[in-house]
């Protein structure tokens, strides 16, 4: 098979470099496109047939069925992983062995505590908001608190960046619901493993003893590890643009949960 894709323009021939993706998939690299034919561009709405960037993290075949992370079947995580093994897998390429995990899991934890005076803007919001719209608030929100963009060349700042994300974001989620219910807000506890502080500090009532359900901590885990990443979609790609200005990490999930909104995409759920 040849290595390179030729295009013809006005009977003029360019050359442009093929790339073989991890599923044998092939892409045209063609970043050299103006450049070299003098102002020639592509169109693709909807970019369904344009990658942005380079990645090895997910792979998805709607049309067959198929879901991968970094290689592994999404079946096989589903039944044999958690979800926080899950997301270290993705973010950081092999899953984590007990130590690692530990740590990740006690790093979040003490991220987990979000700035009181963000209560006072969740007051402000009338019981009928929607919860997307209210939980894109409080995140822009809390730019406010954590102004200054990531170094995305610093591991250092990165992982911050990843526990503080994984930890305050659940608390937005859960404090979001419960505004919505009437109900005060928690923090939950954290001599409990994610997924069940996630669902008490969701679903625990001020005047009884909260008791887990392995059920529902069983299906949430699953439908976490289901959602955890599925390559170039319209929230995904939006958080890259916003993120690409070099915004706060903050501002870039804001307008990334504003996308996921939207009946076309999560709001289809």
């Amino acid at each position: 098979m040849s290595n390179t894709a030729i295009l013809e323009v006005n009977g003029e021939k360019h050359e442009f470099p093929l790339i073989v993706g991890t599923e044998n998939e092939i892409g045209i690299d063609i970043k050299s496109l103006r450049s070299v034919t003098g102002g020639v561009t592509t169109i693709d709405p909807g970019y369904k047939n344009t990658g942005s960037c380079e990645s090895a993290i997910t792979f998805l075949n709607g049309e067959e069925g198929v879901l991968r992370y970094r290689g592994y079947a999404i079946e096989d995580l589903a039944e044999k992983a958690d979800f926080l093994e899950v997301a270290y897998l993705l973010i950081f390429g092999e899953l984590p062995t007990k130590e690692q995990l530990d740590k990740f899991h006690t790093d979040i934890k003490n991220e987990s505590v979000v700035d009181d005076d963000v209560k006072k803007i969740l007051d402000a919001f009338p019981k009928t908001a929607h919860p997307m719209g209210v939980l894109a608030s409080l995140t822009s929100a809390l730019t406010a608190f954590n102004p200054s963009s990531v170094n995305v060349n610093s591991e250092e700042d990165m992982y911050k960046a990843i526990v503080k994300i994984l930890g305050k974001f659940p608390v937005l989620v859960a404090w979001t619901m419960r505004k919505k219910q009437g109900l005060p807000l928690n923090y939950g506890s954290d001599k409990l493993g994610y997924v069940e502080n996630i669902l008490k500090m969701m679903f625990e009532k001020p005047n009884h003893d909260y008791e887990q359900s392995e059920i529902l901590v069983n299906a949430l885990d699953k439908l976490l590890i289901l959602h955890a990443d599925h390559e170039q979609n319209c929230s995904t790609s939006t958080v890259r643009i916003v993120g690409s200005s070099h915004a706060g990490l903050f501002a870039s999930l804001s307008a990334g949960i504003s996308a996921l909104w939207g009946p076309l995409h999560g709001g289809a759920n």
